[in-house]
C-alpha cells in the first residue's frame, strides 16, 4: 500500500542530523528504499566536541563517506596544572572534523546512494500490520535519530528520568595551529576544557560545566574558559572562527530502544555524557547494528544488541563521572603518567569496534 506522494519506502529515518544521515546511508547501501524526514534543510550544526574516535573514521570510511578538510590525532592528552598524561590509539588515528564538514560529506555520499531528503518535521506515528505510517509517509520502518532531546521517544513513552545531575557545554572555534598530535583533555574540579585540531589552522574548544556551576544561561564562554589559565593563553589572541553554541543537559535514558517497527539509534536511543568523546562511534555504531537487524527481519534482537555495545562506554563514562567529583581525583593524571600504558588500553577499550566493521 503507497503512502504520501503515493510512495512508500522500506525505511524512513526522522531526523537528518550526523547519525540520522548515516543510518539512512547503510540502509541503502544495504539495498532498503531509504527517505530521511528534517524540519531542518541545508548543512546543520551543533556544539560538540568534533574529535572521531578511531572506530568512528573506520565507520565512515566503511560507508564511503569522503571528508577533505579534517587533522588527524593520534590519541588524547589529559592536563591539569602542570600535570599531563599521554594515551595513544592502537588502530590508527581519529579525525578531528567540523560539525559542518562532517555533515556535508554525509550528506553528499547519501544523494550518491540514492538516500531521498525530505524537509518535513516528523509529528504522528502510526503502526498496521504492514509498517509504519508517519504523517502520512509510509514505511516498513522508521528508524528514530532525532537526538539528545528526541521527540520520537518521548511519543512512544520510551523516556526516563535522568539519574545524574545536569551537565552542559559551550563551544567555540579559534583560528589557531594545532600545537600537537592530540586531542587535549584540561581538568578542572567545576569541569572540563576539550581542545580538538580540526583543521591546519583551527581548533575547536569545548567546556563543560555541570550544577556546581551557575545556572547555564548565565555562565559565559569567557568565565569558563578562565578555569584553565595555560589553555586560556595559549588562545590568547587567537581570532574566533565560529560564534558560542550550547548543548545539554547530556544524560537522556530510554526504556527501550525497539518499539514494534521504530528503531532509536545515536543520542535518541540514549547518552550519558561526552566526557568520553564517543558520541558519534556509539551513533555510527547503533546505525549499523540497526539496518542488521533489519535486513535480518530479528528487529526486536537490536534492543539487547544495542545495550551490549553501548554497555563499555556507559560504565566507564559513569565511572569518569564519578571520579571527576571524588577526593581520588587529584591522583588520575600521576597515576596514568606513571603507567602510560594503562591510559593506552583504556583508550583501546573505549575505542573498540565489533567484528566485522571494516567491512564494506
Amino acid at each position: 500500500m503507497s503512502g504520501r506522494g503515493g510512495k512508500s519506502w522500506d525505511v524512513l529515518v526522522a531526523g537528518g542530523g550526523p547519525v540520522g544521515v548515516y543510518v539512512a546511508i547503510e540502509a541503502a547501501r544495504s539495498g532498503l528504499s531509504t527517505a530521511v524526514l528534517e524540519a531542518r534543510p541545508g548543512i546543520l550544526d551543533k556544539a560538540c566536541g568534533e574529535g572521531l574516535m578511531p572506530a568512528a573514521v573506520t565507520a565512515l570510511q566503511r560507508a564511503g563517506v569522503r571528508i577533505e578538510r579534517k587533522h588527524c590525532f593520534t590519541g588524547i592528552r589529559y592536563v591539569e596544572g602542570d600535570l599531563c598524561a599521554e594515551g595513544r590509539f592502537v588502530d590508527g588515528p581519529g579525525w578531528g572534523v567540523r560539525r559542518t564538514e562532517l555533515h556535508r560529506a554525509l550528506r553528499e555520499r547519501a544523494e550518491e546512494v540514492g538516500v531521498t531528503m525530505l524537509v518535513h518535521r516528523v509529528s504522528d506515528v502510526r503502526s498496521d500490520s504492514d509498517g509504519v505510517i508517519v504523517d502520512g509517509y509510509r514505511a516498513r520502518y522508521l528508524i528514530g535519530a532525532d537526538g539528545l532531546r528526541s521527540p520520537l521517544r518521548r511519543s512512544l513513552g520510551l523516556e526516563l528520568e535522568p539519574r545524574l545531575a545536569p551537565r552542559y557545554a559551550l563551544r567555540r572555534h579559534f583560528r589557531v595551529q594545532p600545537w600537537g598530535p592530540f586531542v587535549e583533555v584540561h581538568w578542572h574540579a567545576l569541569g572540563e576544557a576539550y581542545v580538538t585540531p580540526v583543521a591546519q589552522d583551527e581548533v575547536g574548544v569545548a567546556l563543560l560545566f555541570d550544577d556546581r556551576s551557575r545556572a547555564p544561561g548565565d555562565v559565559d564562554f569567557a568565565t569558563l574558559l578562565s578555569r584553565f589559565p595555560a589553555l586560556a593563553g595559549r588562545l590568547a589572541g587567537a581570532e574566533p572562527a565560529s560564534a558560542v553554541r550550547g548543548a545539554g543537559p547530556f544524560e537522556q535514558r530510554s526504556r527501550r530502544v525497539v518499539n514494534g517497527r521504530v528503531l532509536l539509534v545515536g543520542d535518541a536511543a540514549g547518552y550519558l555524557d561526552p566526557i568520553t568523546g564517543e558520541g558519534l562511534r556509539l551513533g555510527f555504531m547503533s546505525s549499523i547494528a540497526a539496518v542488521e537487524a533489519i535486513k535480518t527481519g530479528r528487529v526486536d534482537d537490536y534492543d539487547a544488541q544495542w545495550r551490549r555495545l553501548t554497555r563499555r562506554y556507559r560504565w566507564m563514562t559513569a565511572g569518569l563521572l564519578a571520579l571527576r567529583r571524588s577526593p581520588l581525583r587529584p591522583l588520575m593524571l600521576p597515576t596514568l603518567r606513571r603507567i602510560p600504558q594503562l591510559f593506552d588500553r583504556v583508550l583501546g577499550e573505549l575505542g573498540e569496534q565489533p567484528a566485522g566493521l571494516a567491512r564494506t
